[in-house]
């Protein structure tokens, strides 16, 4: 029975307010699937579990599946369908309220996810679970292809979305998707996005993320002018206090946001720290 008959039958319409777009196309699932990289000894989170057309493959390849799904209206359905596949968990929740720890259990240090998600809320769920205490192995998530390409971005087009991601891992777009893979149809292109965090984890601890993001947005606060004035506006700072710590970083002042690479803030960033310590030091 295809997606469009299930959704009849159940009589269920897609919801704006959620941003479901339901994969019908068989091959595109597959790929999305394949982009994994499953083995029989995975545990996998699935963002979005929908009416299972993703669920059944990586119920196939993995040993473990924990399918997420907020939309109680597919509750049932999935209850039914997966009622004798003791390896696959349907739980209702939204991924951005939920312990990852908690939930993967015995997995939490090792796990992937796969998931196709609501576009509108692809930043806030890449962002929870990279920053989350037991990060997944691997990401692979559907997304708007022009997010897709602003993430995997080299410094000469980076953004403050690229280098949140850059961060914690290394992306890859894998595939393009598209609109006619999906239901209801997308007005954009989509993408396959591969994320593989930083086995060593992100090149600052994780109790300093929140004070290297401060630099990171305050540089990106007016991407158009110099790193020096950007900075400088978004620290509240002279532009010449600025150009110190840029200087001290090895980072010409003039240079300007989208130039700079995840290397290059971490050095800002430690010469910013360098010079706030010292003003706090009796």
């Amino acid at each position: 029975m295809s997606i469009f008959d299930t959704l009849r039958r159940l009589g269920i319409e897609p919801k704006k307010s959620l941003g479901q777009n339901f994969m019908v196309e068989p091959n595109a699932v597959q790929r999305v699937a394949d982009a994994a990289k499953l083995t029989p000894s995975d545990a996998v989170l699935e963002i979005g579990a929908g009416l299972g057309a993703l669920t059944d493959v990586l119920a196939k390849q993995a040993r473990r599946v924990v399918a997420l799904e907020i939309d109680n209206r597919f509750l049932d359905y999935l209850y039914s369908r997966y009622a004798h596949a003791p390896h696959v968990q349907i739980v209702q929740a939204d991924v951005l309220d939920t312990d990852l720890r908690l939930l993967m259990g015995e997995d939490a240090d090792d796990y992937k996810v796969v998931a196709n998600v609501p576009y509108y809320i692809t930043s806030a769920i890449l962002r929870h679970l990279l920053e989350s205490s037991a990060p997944p192995s691997l990401i692979v998530m559907t997304v708007q292809r022009e997010v897709a390409e602003r993430i995997i971005a080299q410094p000469g087009e980076m953004s403050l979305l690229a280098v949140s991601v850059q961060f914690y891992g290394r992306p890859s777009l894998v595939a393009r998707l598209s609109p006619a893979n999906f239901y209801p149809r997308p007005e954009v292109e989509s993408a396959i996005l591969r994320v593989t965090p930083h086995p060593e984890g992100p090149p600052v601890p994780h109790n300093e993320a929140e004070a290297f993001f401060r630099v990171v947005r305050a540089g990106f606060s007016q991407p158009r002018k110099q790193v020096k004035n950007s900075l400088a506006a978004g620290l509240h700072t002279s532009a010449d206090e600025a150009a110190r710590w840029l200087e001290q970083a090895g980072i010409d002042p003039r240079r300007r946001p989208e130039k700079l690479g995840v290397d290059d803030w971490v050095r800002i960033y430690r010469a910013w720290q360098a010079a706030h310590r010292g003003r706090q030091d009796p």
